[in-house]
């Protein structure tokens, strides 16, 4: 059986998507606030692991839990439907079938207490 991960090209389809992403997410007035004082390279380096793992890749992310990785940052609703629609329209954008793009969103959706820590 072959993963998400595999399926779309691993690290380097990975990487890829994670700088598009970022590249969304800085650009949106609502949320480029959020990474005003982040390692910007050192963020994509753990969200590259994270979805690595979360498509069935290798697991390598070694940050922080949801929890706590986020519970500085004051976010609302507002704010994770936001980081989701990027995401989406990113993961569309590169490709990513219907069906995989559900599943992986339906993962993303049920983080959503960790990350706005409910």
């Amino acid at each position: 059986m072959t993963t998400l991960y595999e399926k779309y090209g691993g690290e380097p389809t990975v990487r890829a998507l994670v700088d598009q992403f970022y590249e969304r997410i800085l650009a949106d007035d609502r949320l480029k606030d959020l990474f005003k004082n982040t390692d910007m390279e050192r963020q994509r380096k753990h969200q590259t692991a994270f979805i690595s793992e979360v498509l069935g890749g290798p697991k390598t992310y070694k940050g922080a839990d949801m929890r706590k990785a986020h519970a500085h940052l004051s976010l609302n609703e507002g704010h994770f439907m936001a980081v989701a629609e990027h995401l989406q329209a990113t993961l569309q954008g590169g490709g990513v079938a219907a069906d995989d793009l559900s599943a992986i969103m339906g993962q993303v959706a049920s983080l959503k207490g960790e990350v706005l820590n409910l």
